[in-house]
């Protein structure tokens, strides 16, 4: 299977968008719990907004000319890992692509991309466990390791 992968351009915020929805989307219908309240639209103006700032960027995969993968990408820093931490924020691979090897390429990607950034490392959260095993065990497979903890959040809008 020939997968191509490029960065993201701020025009293809509308394809990010809707991965990253039907990610959310299927996280909130697996755990049975509304984590997530956002819409393409919306996605699509502030995933422009990010990439345009440099706050943000994506890695697309395609095969043919069809998109069936997104990571998206922001960048911070941290005294523990001295120096630049890559953080993937969303990770998607369309559900008849998974189990195909397409998830490993596109690791490879962020590694790629992390590399050229001199990021010290990457880190993610996994969605819920333990009904997403299955992913952390993907990416244990792909060379991430747990570090302990879950991903907290207190939301300061309303």
């Amino acid at each position: 299977m020939n997968i191509n992968f490029r960065k993201a351009k701020t025009e293809d915020s509308k394809i990010i968008a809707e991965f990253v929805v039907k990610l959310t989307d299927e996280i909130c219908e697996i755990t049975k719990t509304q984590h997530f309240n956002i819409d393409v639209k919306n996605t699509q103006a502030q995933c422009e907004s990010l990439l345009t700032q440099g706050f943000y960027s994506a890695i697309l995969g395609f095969q043919d000319s069809t998109p069936i993968a997104v990571v998206t990408l922001a960048q911070t820093h941290a005294l523990y890992a001295a120096g630049k931490v890559g953080l993937i924020q969303e990770f998607y691979v369309s559900p008849e692509y998974r189990s195909t090897g397409v998830g490993a390429k596109l690791v490879e990607q962020v590694r790629k991309h992390g590399l050229q950034n001199d990021w010290a490392c990457i880190e993610l959260c996994t969605p819920p466990l333990p009904e997403f095993k299955r992913v952390l065990d993907f990416y244990q497979k792909n060379g991430l390791t747990p570090v302990g903890g879950r991903k907290m959040r207190q939301s300061l809008k309303q």
